[in-house]
């Protein structure tokens, strides 16, 4: 077992690709997983719920999952059925759900976990930013003592919703304006990198050969994530978004990063939830998040092969 390992709290909408960031974080030995909290994003908050129950479930994950945020803070909640299916992680038959969620908020969990570990805590955001901006206005004594944000979502080049804006940051734009501007330590894993890893063929078949019930998992849900991100955008194979987030912090070489002043467009009708990073510096503002500008491809694999295998 990894010495000083990580405390993280994983905030997630699943989601296929967050169903693969659940099965890395699950047993990483760099990580110690305190708890996932749900919010709704890729389908409503009954089935991104259920979905986080039904993988921990069949993966043997022993970790609380909470229920958070139904929909966001100001506008109307936008889901992605269209890439994720009608339960939101289609593809997969897993056994009936014996597990449940915890009864306490997943702001609140939030809220306890950092205030009892100051200075301790990453929070993993891959979904709407939905819980942590609430967590952040319901107790502000928070805020300096989270470690770290490390986060999917945004772009500083291409939408993948709109054309100025990537699917996480414009399903609350408002959450993401208070988490870019808490003056934590962010990282942002965006599109820009995201969509280099793409789950080719090939890719679905190295991990096939695994032979295990992990793999399996990982397999029927790729299969049915290509299907929807073939028709949707062309490619053969899906970028795998979500779990870049978690194999960046089993290995920070993982990513290049480019600190970067960023802010969310939360007033523009045309452009709202665009992520605004100065990648030149034209702004002279102190740089507030640290952008993700390019990815170690083979290593990103070598990682969620090795995560795959842990669970036997």
């Amino acid at each position: 077992m990894a010495v000083n390992r990580q405390k993280i709290i994983l905030d997630c909408d699943p989601g296929h690709d967050d169903a693969v960031a659940i099965l890395l974080a699950g047993k990483a030995p760099e990580l110690d997983l305190l708890g996932i909290s749900v919010v709704a994003g890729n389908q409503t908050l009954e089935k991104t719920v259920a979905n986080a129950l039904k993988v921990t479930q069949h993966l043997g994950i022993e970790v609380p999952v909470f229920p958070g945020c139904p929909g966001p803070l100001v506008r109307q909640r936008t889901i992605a059925d269209d890439i994720h299916g009608k339960t939101g992680l289609d593809g997969p038959v897993f056994a009936p759900l014996t597990r449940t969620a915890q009864d306490k908020h997943a702001a609140l969990f939030m809220i306890e976990r950092v205030l009892a570990a100051p200075g301790e805590i990453t929070i993993v955001t891959t979904g709407p930013m939905t819980n942590l901006a609430l967590a952040m206005r319901l107790e502000p004594r928070i805020i300096p003592l989270i470690r770290q944000i490390v986060f999917m979502g945004g772009s500083y080049q291409l939408g993948n919703v709109s054309p100025a804006a990537e699917f996480n940051i414009l399903a609350d734009g408002e959450a993401a304006h208070i988490v870019f501007t808490s003056g934590r330590p962010l990282t942002m894993v965006g599109l820009d990198v995201t969509r280099k890893a793409l789950c080719l063929p090939e890719i679905v078949e190295r991990m096939a050969g695994i032979g295990s019930a992990a793999a399996k998992l990982f397999v029927d849900m790729m299969v049915f994530f290509n299907q929807t991100q073939k028709q949707t955008f062309g490619w053969d194979g899906g970028p795998l978004h979500d779990p870049i987030t978690i194999a960046y912090l089993i290995n920070p070489d993982l990513l290049t990063l480019k600190p970067m002043f960023s802010q969310v467009d939360i007033q523009s009708a045309q452009s709202y939830g665009r992520t605004n990073c100065d990648y030149f510096g034209y702004l002279k503002r102190e740089p507030n998040v640290n952008v993700a500008i390019d990815i170690n491809v083979p290593l990103f694999w070598d990682i969620i092969e090795e995560g795959i295998r842990r669970y036997g």
